[in-house]
Order: C-alpha cells, then structure tokens, then sequence
C-alpha cells in the first residue's frame, strides 16, 4: 500500500511541476494568456503560485514565485522517492 501511495504523490508532483513548467514557457510565448492552452495552465496552477507570489516581494518585472515553486515541488519529489 505504501509503494501505491508514494507512486501517487510522486506522479502528482510530476504532473504539478510539467503544469508549472508550461505556464512559465506559455507566458513566453502567448504572454496575454488568450490561448485555450494559457487559460488552462493559469487555471491549474493559481492556487498554487498565488499563496507565493503574495509571500515573496515583488522583483521588478519578473516573477520568482514559479521558479520557487518548481524547486519545492523538484525537492519534494527527491524526498518522497
């Protein structure tokens, strides 16, 4: 049980970090989010940048918290495994 478990979480953190990933290269590429693609990838992930975003002080014009995010969920994953 415990295997199907951790296999779970770590295949959560998978899909959460891809969906991080995506917004970051998506706002590259459609910045104004007006794509079906961007509205879904800000979709998924607001509930998790935004808690951050409003911890970490602004940067000027770049946003830190996805990275911080990707690290975190990077460094989760390292541990559940």
């Amino acid at each position: 049980m415990g295997t199907f478990v951790t296999t779970f979480l770590g295949a959560i953190l998978v899909i959460l970090w891809l969906l991080v990933l995506g917004r970051i290269l998506m706002s590259w590429f459609d910045p104004t989010g007006r794509s079906q693609l961007s509205a879904f990838l800000i979709r998924a992930t607001e509930p998790i940048l935004a808690p951050v975003r409003r911890a970490l002080p602004p940067t000027g014009m770049f946003d830190f918290s996805s990275f911080l995010v990707l690290i975190v969920l990077g460094v989760l994953w390292r541990v559940l495994l």
